[in-house]
């Protein structure tokens, strides 16, 4: 009798999940393959023809793909340091447990992170316009002598483009840090206090070690976040630059940008356009694996 019921049970149970399973090789398994297998075609509307690897050499002789990941490569080096750094101090700071009014302050850093995308993106761009408030700012405080063009000038671009992804993503990593830093026993800062230690050592000799784990964890994620990198400029460059250039010079262009226009703005090519979307994912591969190597962490 038990026998019978486990059966019954186990064939409902496969029941249940099925629909799921259904879901998830049809919208997830099935895309990824698909794509992979149309990587080695060059199509043209409905018309596939199989050029192998044909794909994937012509990556090495685009020069808007190799531009693009190199805006991606510029913006990666510089911005996800800074962005890990300050929230990992702000994390840092927020978790004193002396530290009056620690909601308000998570929830205003937190905030940008689940904010509008179009709506962030039309205030920065009348902040960092020739008139806007930042110029303004600047020549009051006699920093400048005449407005910065920051949007209309490739180096300032990035500058704007990695200043708003700061904003945006410091206080999500904020809360992943906070969340490593409650496991913390405030035993141990105790002890470092009473041994002489200040905030600044127990930063660098308590906090950053015990973190490590979730320092390796946002950096991959962050890593791979900006290796997609997509809605940011493409709203930055909407209206300042035209033609099918994205920001001044395609200062602003990405893989993902690129992958948009080879598929939808150019003629439709999603066989080519699978073949860049598989290198970014080799390269966020290899990047990946250089992080855990450098963190000496077991794969």
């Amino acid at each position: 009798m038990a026998n019978g019921f486990e059966k019954s049970r186990n064939k409902w149970g496969w029941v249940f999940i099925s629909l799921s399973i259904i879901f998830i090789g049809l919208f997830i398994f099935y895309p990824l393959i698909y794509s992979l297998y149309l990587s080695f075609f060059s199509t043209k509307g409905a018309m596939k023809n199989f050029v192998g690897f044909g794909n994937y050499k012509r990556l090495f002789q685009d020069n808007y793909f190799i531009l693009s990941v190199k805006n991606i490569l510029v913006i990666l080096v510089i911005q996800v340091p800074i962005m890990l750094f300050l929230a990992l101090i702000f994390a840092f700071l927020l978790n004193d447990p002396k530290l009056k009014f620690k909601g308000v302050f998570r929830t205003a850093l937190f905030l940008p992170a689940v904010s509008s995308l179009i709506a962030y993106s039309v205030v920065f761009k009348m902040m960092f316009s020739s008139e806007g408030l930042i110029n303004n700012m600047l020549m009051k405080m006699h920093i400048i002598k005449e407005p910065i063009r920051w949007l209309l000038d490739p180096f300032w671009s990035k500058v704007t483009l990695i200043i708003a992804m700061t904003w945006r993503w410091t206080g999500y990593n904020m809360m992943l840090y906070l969340a490593g830093l409650q496991n913390i026993p405030q035993e141990i800062y105790e002890a470092a206090e009473i041994d002489g230690a200040g905030k600044v050592a127990q930063f660098f000799k308590i906090t950053i070690p015990l973190l490590k784990p979730i320092i390796l964890f946002t950096t991959i994620l962050s890593t791979i976040g900006t290796l997609q990198l997509f809605d940011e400029p493409m709203m930055l460059a909407a209206g300042v630059t035209t033609g099918s250039s994205v920001g001044p010079g395609n200062s602003l262009l990405t893989p993902s940008v690129y992958i948009y226009n080879v598929s939808f703005k150019y003629v439709p090519n999603f066989g080519y356009a699978s073949a860049i979307s598989y290198m970014i994912v080799i390269i966020s591969v290899i990047l990946s694996l250089i992080q855990f190597k450098v963190a000496g962490e077991e794969k």
